[in-house]
């Protein structure tokens, strides 16, 4: 199957509706970029967000690629940008987090991952987004799946799926995977194909993610296996029985919270 048939499959098979407002989740990348192109092609109602993390010409290559893939297809572009938002971009504040006892060996890519869902989140709401889309493809899903595996926490895969399983509630803005499906490989070729503005170069930033350790181990499957590997695990995970989370707001910022204070929060206590 070509990847414009499995993406509008993969959305048939959430119902997303044309009325609804969506807001991609653009970073400059490939994944975001194809994302943002076919929901634009098939007629939902989109609008681009982009978080500018200010890591110096990197974050301004991002930028300008997602000015230009917006100009192109029309379509209206909000920017958070981190140094006026939050006084600082990403790599001093995620420096700042990590000099903190206790706090030193957090991952990069942890941090960063933290405070941007929590402003993707937030901002999605502010300006009345129903759903949020995102570039995850079927490499990241299963590298996220494997890497919960092996570190012992396979509940944390829960909510994988097409349509992010969260806890249902008035301030989580569902998000929708519209390249679930579809090999990392195959979105490449095809933004290549089409002359996308895109940014291929990986962040500097992130050249200790334990994520790049179990993509070097994934990039030697084959489509096929990465495919039953999903789908097995979507299979399994309907005989699970969850036990429901209560969702509570955090005493600081008033997000949405397992714990009485939000994991965002907790960083940059």
């Amino acid at each position: 199957m070509d990847i414009e048939n499995q993406v509008k499959k993969t959305l048939s098979k959430i119902k997303l509706s044309k009325r609804e407002k969506i807001f991609i989740a653009l970073s400059g990348g490939k994944d975001s970029t194809v994302t943002a192109y076919f929901l634009k092609k098939f007629g939902y109602n989109i609008e681009g967000f982009h978080i500018d993390l200010k890591i110096g010409s990197y974050s301004e290559r991002c930028r300008n690629a997602v000015e230009e893939l917006c100009r192109r297809l029309k379509i209206t572009l909000h920017v958070y940008d981190m140094k006026k938002e939050m006084g600082s971009g990403m790599c001093y504040l995620r420096t700042a987090i990590q000099s903190k006892p206790g706090k030193k060996r957090l991952k990069n890519c942890a941090v960063c991952g933290v405070i941007k869902k929590w402003i993707l989140n937030k901002k999605a709401r502010e300006l009345k987004a129903d759903k949020i889309a995102t570039g995850h493809n079927l490499d990241d899903e299963v590298q996220t799946f494997l890497m919960n595996i092996l570190k012992g926490s396979p509940e944390l895969s829960r909510n994988i799926g097409v349509l992010t399983k969260n806890v249902s509630d008035k301030k989580f803005i569902p998000r929708i995977k519209p390249l679930f499906y579809v090999a990392e490989k195959d979105i490449k070729k095809f933004s290549k194909q089409k002359k996308l503005p895109v940014v291929y170069e990986k962040c500097p930033c992130a050249p200790d993610s334990y994520r790049i350790q179990v993509r070097k181990f994934t990039e030697k499957l084959s489509s096929e296996v990465k495919i039953n590997a999903i789908k097995n695990f979507e299979k399994l995970f309907k005989k699970i029985k969850i036990k429901k989370t209560k969702i509570n707001y955090c005493e600081r910022c008033g997000e949405p919270a397992r714990n009485k204070i939000c994991k965002k929060c907790r960083l940059m206590e």
